[in-house]
């Protein structure tokens, strides 16, 4: 084959296994026979509607059946997918949609009130039914697919070409795009079953949204490699995970901590059956011990990763038997990548966390000072977290340098959203960090001076950014001040405040 990218994949697979399972869940199964016919279906429709190589087809929904067609029907044209977080407001998806010059949009039901609020949308295909989907003049996504040829398609792709465009709110507030080619996944891919030792027969369950680079990357995709199935949730449920776990016999999955501790606080965590589970992997925060426990006594052990998505993401990996005596840690280097600290001219203990190898990106997207700032001319990307080793070779993350918080898996740039409280006529200062919550691991905190002659209006402020924030990013409790803190530079002392 002339491609060499992730869009020969389903075709690969049809040649070994066709009539195994691909995807499971509320669609029923779908074959890799089936997943092979509708991607190249779609791949025609997409030609017909004049999208080509180089093209960047953009995705707005949750995990379902159309997402994973979308993406290798890209990928089968040489055109850059780029799925879009669904929990999104209309202005973050307008300027994603123009920063990357998307082409087509392809959106379920549940984004239509977002599309049909979007101020100049591409070419639209709406998967659940065309003006049905909620925007007028929208192709319907299962009528062109039906409608089209599935003679093969082999355009040319290699490994340098881009694959994916994913956003990544910057700490100057404004969204990067980050381009990652198709080696890039491939050899995350790698990485992923080198380090989870992934078999044929693995039943995976994709409860994070396939936005998120985590659940594509080190989830559903390296589940399709293998040939195994992938279970799709189109959204967090405590019970339907349950069900799914119990139905098709899951053996592994992927989750941040916030879920796999609403699973274990269910009432149904002493009797559902999890015997078939082999693995659990675990990112976005580190996992509290207690937690850890919990599992350890339902004869579940969990690996835990630490990355970004710049390095697609995989960085560290912390194995299941280390995951109690190195409670806390991130782990060790991925096989096919490279870590290491940058340590301050002081010599202290700690520096930053670096890292190098075939994952890390070519760069950001259109952006390149952006990504002169974060990549070294030797290729070792520069993480902004700041870490330790231990004696072993474990690292653990002691701080960020950038001042992003993690709240329930997704990643907020106060920034972001200090830019945002700006624009009310009453705020004439502000700051945002994270502060420490049992359910979310981290929750937003704004610290607020008012101009003169304002009324503080705490509900009126939180009122104000929704639909212009997505709702993780909205800090729970706003706190009103008569200063801020600074530095001998005259910037807010973050940490102060802290």
């Amino acid at each position: 084959m002339r491609n060499q990218g992730l869009g020969s994949w389903p075709a690969r697979r049809v040649r070994s296994g066709p009539h195994r399972a691909a995807l499971l869940g509320e669609h029923g199964a779908v074959s890799y026979a089936d997943l092979y016919l509708r991607v190249t279906r779609l791949a025609h429709a997409l030609r017909g509607l004049g999208l080509g190589r180089g093209d960047r087809i953009a995705y707005l929904g949750p995990n379902r059946p159309s997402f994973v067609e979308s993406l290798f029907a890209a990928h089968t044209l040489g055109a850059v997918f780029v799925p879009l977080n669904t929990r999104l407001a209309v202005a973050e998806v307008d300027h994603q949609l123009r920063d990357c010059g998307a082409s087509v949009l392809i959106y379920s039901a549940e984004s239509a009130g977002v599309v049909a609020n979007l101020t100049a949308p591409p070419l639209l295909v709406a998967v659940d039914g065309g003006v049905d989907g909620g925007v007028d003049g929208a192709h319907d996504y299962e009528s062109v697919v039906r409608a089209a040829p599935d003679d093969p398609i082999d355009e040319p792709v290699g490994h340098d070409d881009a694959a994916l465009i994913l956003y990544t709110s910057g700490t100057t507030g404004s969204a990067k795009g980050v381009t990652l080619t198709h080696g890039n996944v491939i050899w995350n891919c790698l990485n992923t079953l080198v380090e989870l030792d992934l078999t044929r027969d693995e039943v995976t369950l994709v409860s994070a949204p396939l936005f998120h680079v985590a659940a594509l990357n080190m989830t559903l995709l390296p589940t399709l490699l293998k040939g195994g199935a992938a279970v799709l949730m189109p959204g967090w449920d405590v019970d339907a995970c349950f069900d799914l776990i119990e139905q098709h016999r899951v053996t592994w999955m992927f989750g941040v901590p916030t879920m796999f501790a609403d699973l274990a606080r269910s009432s149904r965590w002493a009797a559902a059956d999890l015997s078939s589970v082999r693995s659990l992997l675990a990112g976005g925060a580190p996992v509290p011990l207690p937690l850890i426990r919990t599992y350890q006594e339902r004869g579940l052990e969990f690996l835990q990763g630490f990355g970004l998505t710049e390095a697609a993401p995989g960085a560290l990996i912390l194995s299941a038997e280390m995951s109690t005596a190195k409670a806390g840690s991130a782990g060790v280097p991925h096989f096919f990548s490279d870590v290491r600290l940058e340590h301050s001219a002081t010599g202290d203990a700690v520096g930053e966390i670096l890292i190098e190898g075939p994952t890390v990106m070519p760069g950001y997207w259109e952006r390149p000072e952006a990504t002169a700032a974060v990549l070294s001319e030797d290729g070792w990307l520069r993480t902004g977290d700041v870490g330790r080793m231990d004696e072993d070779g474990y690292f653990s993350i002691v701080d960020r340098i950038k001042d992003m918080y993690i709240s329930g898996g997704e990643n907020v740039y106060p920034a972001e959203v200090e830019a945002q409280l700006l624009e009310h006529p009453d705020v004439a200062e502000c700051a945002v960090i994270g502060v420490p919550d049992g359910r979310w691991g981290e929750v937003g905190r704004a610290f607020v001076r008012t101009r003169p002659g304002a009324v503080p209006d705490r509900d009126g402020l939180i009122g104000f950014l929704a639909g212009r924030l997505a709702r993780y990013k909205i800090p729970k409790t706003v706190q009103f001040v008569e200063d801020l803190p600074r530095t001998a530079s005259g910037k807010i002392h973050k940490q102060a405040l802290r």
